[in-house]
């Protein structure tokens, strides 16, 4: 198993030690999902990258790097959904079902490709799927640990944040989604030949 490789795999072990930190309601327990996350998130970039410039771009490569990103983002979305922040859930429910659910659809659809002998790369456009809900989760992250150090008296609270973090938040939900939607309609467009009846 060549580097890039080692790299997806060993995001697939920080998404576990991700979603137990995010879980656990421990004091930090928010701080420390938000460095993990972010340690995944730069593997992400990492393994890629690396895979492009020396040539080590496998099979293996191709199917599990935007598989393992879908776990890491869908267990992120799960986790953010179920955690609360103020009497409210960090990012609404719906969202996370929308965006889940649209993977799931995505991945089924490789598996077909899979099992045709066709292996179904991520293309452009759902990396930038992929970086801006990287980019919106992170973001939720970050809420969540500032309360965590507010409370923990190391910050004082800013005093925009009550205006200003619903709105931004929405903001990046809706484009995460718009790209989601859309990568995916595109994506199941392109490939539509798959699961047309011939």
């Amino acid at each position: 198993m060549n580097l890039p490789n080692k790299l997806t795999m060993m995001r697939l072990g920080i998404t576990a030690g991700f979603a137990a930190s995010l879980e656990s309601y421990q004091p930090f327990s928010c701080t420390g999902a938000l460095l993990l996350f972010g340690l995944a998130s730069f593997t992400d970039y990492a393994d890629g990258a690396i895979a492009r410039r020396y040539n080590l771009i496998t099979d293996f490569g191709a199917l599990m790097d935007p598989l393992v990103d879908k776990i890491l983002t869908a267990t992120a979305l799960i986790c953010l959904a179920a955690r609360e922040s103020n009497g409210h859930a960090a990012i609404p429910a719906w969202v996370a079902i929308v965006i889940v659910s649209r993977e799931f659809l995505i991945t089924g659809l490789r598996q077909l490709a899979a099992a045709k002998g066709v292996v179904l790369p991520a293309d452009r456009f759902g990396k930038h799927k992929t970086i801006w809900q990287i980019i919106t989760i992170l973001y939720f992250l970050l809420l969540l640990s500032l309360d965590e150090w507010i409370r923990a008296g190391w910050v004082p609270q800013p005093s925009f944040l009550n205006v200003l973090w619903r709105p931004v938040g929405s903001i990046l939900l809706g484009l995460a989604l718009a790209l989601t939607v859309g990568s995916g309609l595109g994506y199941l467009w392109r490939n539509r030949h798959l699961i047309e009846d011939r």
